[in-house]
């Protein structure tokens, strides 16, 4: 029998998690909860005619049918949602970034742990197979002494996009493209390098000046482990392009453009590179000039492996704490904009963040 899961904010993302729930041989949509009942009448309606329609949190966390809340709300409001799901005694999967600071994740994670409940998170991109080629062929020391990773994106979004909602105009709230769009590939180049020693990074705001938030990030990152390595990302950009995460070794490099490799070459070869370098699906919507060209896949396997873990008892294959390294990078970012210098990690005083400039 299919695991019931609920879903927490219907605003633009949950087509996406409805989607993916509907396409899941393990899952179903049991329900919807959001403030704007009608929004989320018109998401059962269009996914799951079958599921329940509540504006209050409480409601939804309490309905039997739910045994797993995706968290789809706007990021500040991540944390009570999680908390109050937790609390419920439910598992949890929720969108990116888990929170605004690195003490409500801290909150959120202790709080699943204790009530024994599973806690991930949607950075679904790391699921993508170039990417988890590029994993693996790290762990094995393919690339030999590792240089530098790199992660481009090069995105357009609209006024019209900022405008949607209040939120998405507010940087406390998550709104700038650092923490809301380039977070995904943020959180990719921590996964396959570690976490980062320091950054130092430059933000503005190139084609949005109607809205108070950066949609341009230029950073420099220094891993722990030794490598440098860049991201740049921005909104501004027409049309918008594909994302390129980027790979360099003294034996190896790889590139993935989007959803696939464009490269993938080792100075020792082996009978499976070719397959290898064809990995991946080079006609997936990946969002680059606009924010529903997204192919729900992603989600799915996410949703699926969490159905699995709950039957095996078992971590999530995303669990938050492994996604706490890159939202620390992000925050670090900010302040490193704020400071115009360069920020060590472990981050201190992260409160200071989001204070207003004086």
């Amino acid at each position: 029998m299919p695991v019931g899961f609920g879903i927490v904010g219907a605003g633009m993302i949950s087509a996406l998690h409805a989607d993916a729930l509907r396409n899941s041989p393990k899952a179903e949509l049991a329900a919807v909860c959001d403030i704007d009942r009608q929004r989320a009448e018109q998401l059962t309606g269009d996914f799951a005619p079958d599921a329940n329609v509540y504006a209050k949190l409480d409601e939804m966390v309490n309905d039997p049918r739910v045994e797993v809340v995706n968290i789809v709300t706007p990021n500040h409001l991540h944390t009570d949602a999680v908390l109050a799901a937790a609390a419920a005694g439910k598992h949890v999967l929720c969108e990116k970034p888990p929170a605004m600071s690195l003490a409500d994740t801290d909150r959120m994670i202790d709080a699943c742990r204790r009530a024994r409940c599973k806690f991930g998170i949607f950075v679904q991109c790391r699921v993508r197979e170039p990417i988890q080629q590029m994993k693996r062929a790290l762990e094995e020391g393919r690339f030999g002494r590792i240089l530098r990773a790199d992660a481009v994106m090069k995105w357009h979004r609209t006024i019209e996009y900022y405008h949607r909602d209040a939120w998405r105009s507010d940087r406390r709230s998550g709104a700038g493209v650092t923490i809301q769009h380039a977070f995904h590939y943020i959180d990719l180049l921590q996964y396959l390098m570690g976490p980062a020693r320091a950054v130092d990074a430059r933000m503005c705001n190139l084609a949005h000046q109607e809205v108070e938030i950066e949609d341009t990030l230029e950073a420099s990152i220094e891993f722990a482990g030794g490598a440098g390595g860049s991201i740049v990302a921005s909104t501004a950009l027409w049309p918008g392009t594909d994302v390129r995460i980027e790979l360099y070794g003294d034996q190896g490099a790889a590139i993935m453009e989007g959803a696939a490799f464009s490269l993938w070459k080792f100075k020792e070869e082996r009978p499976e590179d070719e397959t290898i370098s064809r990995s991946g699906d080079a006609d997936q919507a990946a969002a680059g000039s606009s924010p529903t060209a997204l192919d729900s896949i992603d989600h799915q396997i996410v949703i699926d492996d969490c159905v699995d873990a709950i039957a095996e008892d078992r971590e999530v294959m995303i669990p938050c704490r492994s996604v706490r390294p890159s939202l620390e990078m992000a925050l670090a970012m900010y302040k490193s904009d704020k400071l115009h210098a360069p920020v060590t990690l472990p981050l201190e005083n992260e409160g200071s963040i989001w204070l207003p400039q004086l």
